[in-house]
């Protein structure tokens, strides 16, 4: 019981880190998109979209370089599992969330398109450095698409954005941006190794503790972001941080184990865990859109959806 101790206290330290300095990075993200005026539905969508996959992506790359690709593989799917059930699950009951669903269908057809792609990737049970191109360069397209979007102003609704930053702390705002995410980097690194050290000591896949334990973990900023935002009532950052955050999960965290370390696609991915992925990915626009003018994800649907995530986990412990 010893050996398990110190890989206990890296995950707990690593995920507390994690929390802080994503927050932090996006607490001042958001301040400089501010000074910016850049628009809610960008914030959203890149700025915290873009800054709560960070954990995502810098454990994903790390546990791929230790040659850990199902770790990498189950973090990127097990996120968006918990992005869409237990995050916009929890944000509804706590608030019914009015989308602003004219503004948010391209980005979720986007990400359907992304998800759909994923799985033809993956059906050949191998992930390998051509897959991995293949979703960059769908990340390419999607930041020129929201940089065009940026410029449509019909997202330019400023009055949703309670954040307001004097010029005069760009300075500050910036090394604080730097110190975050240097921590970032810090407490993926102790996450990856306690969840590696983890799986080894019980035996356990690093394909479960990646869809379980780091992708909980590592989901935990987006959490902290949706409800915060919830509760100020920014209910187009609350669902555009969850569609960008599963997009860059898909084309940017799940490309890494391929371009990585190539490697073979464990069964139970195409088996079980896409299908949930795929299947709350429709839920997604079916709770969201509603066939008159109020697009509201209400109390019930939150805990149906979060109903969902509990029957996952039970299935995979």
């Amino acid at each position: 019981m010893p050996d398990i101790l110190l890989p206990i206290i890296a995950l707990l330290s690593g995920f507390t880190l994690l929390i802080w300095s994503a927050d932090k990075f996006t607490e001042n993200g958001v301040k400089i998109a501010n000074i910016f005026r850049i628009s809610p539905f960008i914030i959203g969508i890149i700025i915290l979209g873009f800054g709560t996959s960070i954990p995502e992506i810098l454990v994903s790359t790390l546990a791929a370089i230790k040659g850990n690709t199902g770790l990498s593989i189950g973090n990127a799917i097990g996120s968006n599992i918990s992005n869409i059930s237990l995050i916009l699950g929890i944000s509804a009951i706590i608030s019914p969330i009015n989308v602003q669903w004219k503004i948010l269908k391209k980005e979720w057809l986007f990400l359907m398109i992304t998800t759909l792609c994923a799985g033809l990737l993956l059906w050949d049970y191998r992930l390998d450095f051509k897959d991995g191109l293949i979703l960059l360069s769908l990340l390419v397209l999607f930041f020129a698409y929201i940089f065009k979007q940026a410029k449509n102003k019909t997202h330019h609704n400023f009055n949703e954005v309670k954040h307001n930053t004097n010029k005069d702390q760009i300075k500050k705002t910036k090394i604080i941006l730097i110190i975050s995410l240097t921590i970032l980097v810090s407490s993926a690194e102790l996450v990856a190794w306690g969840g590696i050290e983890v799986a080894k000591i019980f035996g356990i896949s690093d394909l479960i503790i990646g869809l379980s334990i780091i992708a909980l973990g590592t989901s935990l900023p987006e959490l902290a972001v949706s409800i915060s935002s919830v509760l100020k009532k920014q209910y187009t950052m609350v669902v555009g941080n969850v569609i960008g955050s599963n997009i860059f999960n898909i084309i940017a965290v799940l490309a890494i184990p391929g371009l990585i370390h190539p490697s073979d696609v464990p069964i139970e991915v195409i088996n079980r865990d896409y299908p949930v992925m795929l299947l709350l990915t429709i839920l997604l626009f079916v709770v969201s859109y509603k066939f008159n003018k109020k697009h509201i994800i209400n109390r019930l649907e939150g805990f149906f959806l979060i109903g969902i995530f509990s029957l996952y986990m039970w299935q995979l412990l």
